[in-house]
């Protein structure tokens, strides 16, 4: 039962993050504002942050995708 409301909550915050990314209100629901300096763009990165911890806990390590190909400097698969 705890298992199931880990899950619900990952897919919760995951669809938050890409709504949010997605912006459908046209920059009007924003935590902080891109117009601040340095920190305007804190926000998103975080819910980039989300989506791909979210994809790496399922399974989908996107991180993986610019690497250099030097298989050594990568963590060994779980």
């Amino acid at each position: 039962m705890i298992r199931l409301f880990k899950e619900m909550f990952i897919i919760f915050l995951a669809l938050v993050a890409l709504l949010y990314l997605l912006n459908p209100t046209l920059g009007i629901f924003e935590f902080l504002p891109d117009n601040l300096p340095l920190v305007g763009n804190l926000d998103e990165g975080l819910a980039v942050v989300i989506l791909l911890n979210t994809a790496r806990y399922y399974g989908i390590d996107l991180t993986r995708l610019y690497s250099r190909g030097d298989k050594r400097s990568l963590p060994p698969p779980r």
